[in-house]
């Protein structure tokens, strides 16, 4: 029987990081909906000192100022897309994150965000619909349109 020492490490290290994670989040109520994500800021167009405003609405203050950037605290992103949509720069912030269905998002202009957010609204309204009125016939015996000669 052989043991794979990587791969012992390697749980060990996902487990604590995900201990750390709960126990920095917990305590400010911030609830996560995804399960890994990353995030990253293109540091050429970032207009940085001139606007912070990616800083200033994070929160769980993941982004911070740093020696004339912004700066990311990984382990405190839960890619929520609040700095997507604040940033002045189309393209500068871009989040991937993937759901627990194993659904990935990808976004970095708020117009990718909206629509991404639209999509999923759509989805779910049209699952209640669904839920509701399982066959068109249920809908019309409920709702009887009148009949245009």
């Amino acid at each position: 029987m052989s043991i794979d020492i990587f791969h012992l490490l390697s749980e060990t290290a996902e487990r604590e990081k995900r201990q750390r994670r709960e126990k920095m989040l917990t305590p400010i109520g911030v609830k996560e909906f995804f399960i890994d994500g990353s995030i990253s800021i293109n540091m050429r167009t970032c207009r940085g000192v001139d606007c912070k405003l990616c800083i200033k609405v994070c929160p769980t203050n993941a982004l911070f100022w740093r020696a004339g950037e912004v700066g990311i605290i990984e382990d405190l992103c839960i890619y929520c897309g609040a700095c997507v949509l604040s940033c002045i720069v189309d393209d500068c912030i871009r989040v991937v994150r993937k759901r627990a269905n194993g659904e990935v998002e990808s976004f970095s202009t708020p117009r990718d965000f909206i629509m991404l957010q639209n999509c999923i609204n759509a989805k779910k309204r049209f699952k209640r619909v669904e839920d509701l009125f399982p066959k068109p016939k249920d809908y019309l015996s409920r709702y009887k349109p009148a009949m245009v000669p």
